[in-house]
């Protein structure tokens, strides 16, 4: 071949590699100006995601937050509140005076990749051998009385949160975070003084007088958020969202990565826990939309901004 030959060939190919790499960049952002360190990060472009993903709802409450009285009229409908709002913003200030003022969350960061795995109480986890892969997340949320003690193989062994209320709280570790989800005035009195004191009011269901937590890793879901959950992410089906609902949109708040566990019913279309033999096969979700729930859940499994892993 000819040197005239030999320049064309060259050219041709420098010519490929300019219009790939030109392609190629119009496509992936540097590493500085992008979000997150993952391969993909939940808020790059996708306009069914940002129509539903609301940056500035800020998931927890602090000392320094003051909800609108419009989202505590939303709010205290969930369970029937009878307090004004008033008798709310004294609560709050008083549980404050216990629990950290804000909280602790970590940033979003161009050199980190935060991974949350989000673990539910399914009974299709049983026998999914998800543990180890659970256990490699660096966040990893369950909610209400989740069990890993003797289920270590299908749901791992770490829990970082644990989002809970009043009737379905238990007793943590000193390194996990409380995540109360308050659906009325009386859970936010519960945290205070079971912390403390001691509780001695009553619910609608037998609660803890104390629980044992590390105060220092408290954290409260802010109804802002749990309005927001309900209206822009369930287009308002249901009386409002599920405890594990609410803690699936707060992992897509605070982690690049999300993948999912323990969600939906089991392989007999049965909504049970992994760790009780279901007596009530007629068992529904409550004021909860259930299916509204589980299909959101598929649908962002479907557009690749979480992994969903239905266990069976």
């Amino acid at each position: 071949m000819n040197s005239k030959g030999k320049a064309l060939i060259v050219l041709l190919c420098l010519t490929t590699i300019c219009v790939s790499w030109r392609g190629y960049m119009s496509f992936s952002l540097p590493q500085d100006e992008r979000p997150c360190a993952c391969e993909r990060c939940l808020s790059e472009d996708d306009p069914w995601f940002m129509k539903h993903f609301n940056k500035s709802v800020e998931p927890f409450l602090s000392a320094n937050y003051n909800i609108s009285e419009d989202v505590f009229n939303w709010w205290k409908c969930l369970q029937r509140e009878k307090g004004n709002f008033r008798t709310f913003r004294e609560t709050v200030d008083r549980l404050f005076l216990t629990v950290p003022p804000s909280p602790e969350v970590l940033e979003s960061s161009p050199d980190r990749c935060r991974t949350c795995a989000v673990v539910g109480n399914s009974g299709n986890l049983m026998k999914s051998h998800y543990g180890p892969l659970i256990d490699f997340h660096d966040v990893i949320i369950r909610m209400n009385a989740g069990h890993t003690e003797g289920y270590e193989a299908d749901v791992g062994t770490r829990t970082t949160h644990r989002v809970m209320y009043p009737e379905s709280s238990v007793d943590l570790d000193n390194t996990t975070h409380l995540v109360l989800a308050p659906f009325k005035i009386l859970d936010l009195e519960w945290l205070t003084k079971a912390l403390t004191t001691g509780f001695k009011g009553r619910s609608y269901a037998p609660v803890k007088s104390k629980i044992k937590s590390n105060m220092d890793l408290v954290m409260v879901l802010n109804p802002a958020f749990m309005r927001y959950v309900h209206d822009t992410w369930l287009e308002k089906k249901g009386s409002y969202p599920s405890t594990g609902f609410l803690a699936l949109v707060l992992a897509l708040h605070m982690c690049d990565e999300v993948s999912v566990f323990g969600y939906g019913a089991d392989s007999d279309g049965n909504w049970s826990h992994y760790w009780e033999k279901l007596r009530n096969k007629k068992l529904k979700t409550g004021g909860h939309s259930g299916n509204t729930e589980y299909r959101m859940i598929q649908e962002l499994n479907e557009r690749q901004k979480l992994k969903f892993y239905t266990g069976f």
